[in-house]
């Protein structure tokens, strides 16, 4: 009993392990291939049909292979404490989620391929602790957002971000711009619509950028651009040189664009998809003076408007011109307008006033501007007291009266003083509206030989409850023009615009003509036919109401027929009334009996006479003696 307390006193003093020497390296997964004879070490697994990411990894590992598996997910212990890892490869796998903080550990990671996968947006936490990450491979997923903050703790570090083959449409180009370090950027195959101005110009080392099929149809300038000589394809090029691509976008080949014609570029992809006198023409055989821009044009604009102070008040502006003009609104005090608490200014060029004050009224200035210069127009805004009340009419049924611009085809004199308080687009050029009906209405200008080298006129035109502009190009020759498929009851504005060469410069321009105003008559609605379903159910009501009338008849009639004969139902017999007096026989009967009821008259003939005592009657509780 004494040896086992000597034992226990001697088991500390065991030797243990160092645990400076090296640990037992992890078996190599199944299925997979280790190279561990010589740093760094390397787990190579590919194809290995792996459905999740081995949990027996060596974690010592510099290299990490899983590409062509079947891996659905990476989750948070996968890849914990491998803190050496150098490169991770999870290319063409079934990765749809990736947790947060899933590479918190891999603070060595230089490359990561998360290419071929099915990741569907990319949040701020899931790249959280790649601080030393070069290069980024995210092509072939089906990405449609990404989120501002997904590249924060690598965005120093950053060389190659390959974003293509995705579902983009919109990117955090403020992220974007601040990846100094980035060298290529891969923006192809994407939904991109837009690029904004100065997007690359703090990309300093930036030497290509893909934008190839998009939907951009414009590309603005960049500072980036000015300092660094484009050019189309890397071969030979300087290492100064930035490559630009951008082939496979709907262009639209307009002044916006002479910067990059101007470029010396040796390209076949590029085409013009708009306007339409250069669609589909190859961009770089379009001479530079082709590139032109339209001036805008206010086609419609609010009528002077009178609202009572405390209520809101909607001015509207419209105009066309290419590129599409920026809408702006000056107060009557000469201030800009902007969004504010107490205004919205939107992109269509409405002016919403949420709540007005005397002060607001006046004239507000409606400026539209684009590359090609700008228009002006004015709205008058009256703030005064609440109006009196007015009664609606309520009948709906009643024809246009006099005065009444949709009332009259051509225009009478009273719908043009009608019109004459509410100028709308100026008309001083002569283009008249002569006839208009429900859905249709005639056009016409005057002449315009005094300008050289027209090529064809535009109509232009929308209605006040469509922003949709409608354009028709007409034959040079033309002076009048039907348009159809109006809708009914609406005011169009419409402006028709000369197109020529200007012999001065060469170039294709444009002149207004003019501008006119004009409303299409409602549409006809007979007054006196009621809807199917109405007059079906009209008529079942009809029936219905027929059918317990009848009832109701029939059983009045056998109520009366009822009481006619004494209570009785008919078709029985009815109860024999009182008599003062019962006969009887005297022929031998026993007792008195009652007499039958009198027979029908029948015809003579020979009978026995009976001699019949009568005698009073009495009921029969009375006595009647012994």
């Amino acid at each position: 009993m004494a040896v086992l307390p000597l034992l226990l006193c001697l088991l500390p003093l065991a030797p243990a392990s160092s645990p400076s020497q090296p640990a037992t390296p992890s078996p190599c997964p199944r299925r997979c291939r280790c190279q561990t004879q010589s740093l760094p070490l390397s787990v190579l697994c590919p194809g290995a049909g792996l459905l999740f990411v081995p949990p027996s990894l060596d974690r010592r590992a510099a290299e990490l292979r899983l590409a062509d598996n079947f891996i659905a997910a990476v989750r948070r212990r996968d890849l914990a404490n491998m803190t050496g890892l150098l490169h991770l490869s999870l290319s063409r796998n079934t990765i749809r989620h990736v947790a947060v903080g899933a590479f918190a550990d891999l603070r060595a990671l230089r490359a990561l391929h998360l290419d071929g996968n099915r990741l569907t947006s990319l949040g701020e936490g899931q790249l959280r602790g790649l601080v030393n990450l070069r290069h980024l491979i995210l092509s072939n997923n089906q990405l449609a957002a990404l989120a501002a903050g997904a590249l924060d703790d690598c965005a120093e570090t950053l060389e190659d971000l390959d974003l293509s083959y995705n579902n983009l449409e919109q990117l955090p180009w403020e992220a974007l711009g601040r990846l100094g370090n980035v060298n290529t950027l891969g923006l192809d195959h994407n939904l991109l619509a837009s690029v904004p101005a100065g997007a690359f110009s703090r990309l300093h080392k930036l030497a290509r950028l893909d934008m190839t099929s998009n939907r951009l149809t414009t590309i603005p300038p960049d500072p980036l651009f000015s300092r660094l000589p484009l050019l189309a394809r890397p071969r030979g090029s300087p290492a100064s040189a930035l490559v630009l691509a951008f082939g496979g976008n709907p262009l639209h080949c307009n002044c916006e664009l002479v910067w990059l014609r101007r470029l010396a570029r040796e390209d076949d992809l590029e085409a013009c998809a708009s306007p339409p006198a250069l669609g589909g023409r190859y961009f770089w055989a379009v001479g530079e003076e082709e590139f032109v821009c339209e001036p805008p044009v206010v086609t419609h604009r609010s009528p002077p408007l009178a609202v009572p102070a405390g209520r809101p008040a909607a001015l509207r502006c419209r105009a066309v011109g290419d590129p599409e003009p920026h809408v702006r609104w000056v107060s009557p005090q000469g201030r800009l307008v902007g969004n504010s608490s107490r205004a919205r200014a939107f992109p269509n060029g409405t002016l919403e006033l949420l709540v007005t004050e005397p002060g607001d009224g006046g004239t507000f200035t409606c400026i539209a501007a684009n590359a090609a210069g700008e228009a002006t127009a004015a709205v008058e805004l009256t703030v005064g007291p609440p109006p009196p009340p007015q009664l609606a009419n309520s009948t709906s049924c009643d024809p246009p009266r006099d005065g009444d611009p949709d009332a009259l085809t051509p225009p009478s004199a009273a719908s043009a003083s009608a019109k004459a308080a509410d100028p709308g687009p100026p008309t001083d050029r002569g283009v008249q509206v002569t006839e208009h009906g429900a859905t249709a209405a005639l056009v016409q200008w005057p002449d315009q030989r005094p300008i050289p080298g027209i090529r064809m006129y535009q109509i232009q035109y929308n209605s006040s409850a469509d922003d949709i502009l409608v354009y028709r190009m007409i034959p040079a020759d033309s002076r009048s023009f039907l348009l159809s498929d109006l809708a009914s009851g609406r005011t169009y504005d419409l402006c028709v615009l000369a197109v020529y060469e200007d012999s001065a410069t060469g170039l294709t321009a444009t002149r207004p003509v003019g501008c006119a105003r004009f409303s299409t008559e409602p549409a006809l609605r007979p007054c006196g036919s009621p809807h199917a379903p109405f007059l079906g159910g009209t008529m079942i009501i009809a029936l219905g109401g027929v059918i317990v009338a009848s009832v109701l008849v029939f059983i009045f009639v056998l109520l009366m027929r009822y009481k006619v004969h004494g209570g009785q139902p008919p078709g029985k017999a009815k109860a024999p009334a009182p008599v003062s007096s019962v006969c009887s026989q005297t022929n031998g009967a026993l007792g008195p009996t009652p007499a039958p009821p009198a027979p029908e008259p029948a015809a003579p003939r020979a009978h026995t006479v009976v001699q019949l005592d009568c005698e009073p009657w009495k009921p029969s509780h009375e006595p009647t003696g012994p």
